[in-house]
């Protein structure tokens, strides 16, 4: 019964500590020997130390590369936050000043004294300015369907086509972001009339 259980066991090679000293000594005899035989050519250790620095130079550029796409990208996620939150503020405090605008005109128009809110609109507007907030120029102008929004249309033959004719809500720009477009009234020629409220969807 001992024998058949002795003759299924695997035989297993048992490595002693001194023949593993012996393959390390080997390579280290290999590397040495390597080494020495570059070290005896100066051109090929130089080249060799080239290689090296290129090699370096191309992972420090690629890490450089990296680095600076993550600092653009993040720098520019928080100015257009920013941005965001800043014209978001400037549009309501817009929508107030156009309030105020029209308190003018209505007590302009009763011939009541008008130094208080006279006042307040001249700190409004000081705030605005602050921030570079400025009116869009539209009368006269040719349309712009980046500052302006046409929503009414006249004919008029004397005039160039898209001229603006009348501003129906100011327009506000800062720093080239349009805070809010200008609403305006453009004319068309008799001919193209019919062609552009169409357009417009005011037919």
């Amino acid at each position: 019964m001992s024998e058949e259980n002795n003759s299924d066991e695997i035989p297993v090679e048992v490595i002693s500590d001194e023949k593993i000293e012996t393959n390390n000594s080997e390579e280290e005899s290999k590397h040495t020997d390597n080494l020495e035989q570059i070290s005896d050519d100066p051109i090929k250790l130089l080249e060799l130390e080239k290689q090296k620095v290129s090699q370096y130079e191309e992972k420090l550029k690629h890490v450089l590369a990296d680095f600076q796409n993550l600092s653009r990208k993040t720098q520019s996620d928080i100015e257009n936050g920013v941005n965001s939150k800043i014209n978001e503020f400037m549009l309501d405090f817009i929508k107030i000043y156009d309030d105020f605008i029209r308190a003018k005109e209505v007590i302009s128009e009763s011939k009541i004294n008008a130094d208080g809110l006279n006042s307040i609109l001249k700190n409004m507007e000081s705030l605005m300015q602050k921030y570079n907030v400025k009116p869009i120029e539209a009368l006269g102008e040719i349309f712009n369907p980046n500052y302006h929004e046409a929503i009414s249309i006249i004919s008029d033959p004397t005039l160039d086509d898209n001229t603006i004719t009348k501003e129906i809500r100011k327009g506000y720009i800062s720093h080239e972001r349009i805070i809010r477009p200008t609403l305006v009234e453009i004319s068309k020629k008799e001919d193209n009339d019919k062609k552009w409220l169409k357009l417009l969807g005011l037919t």
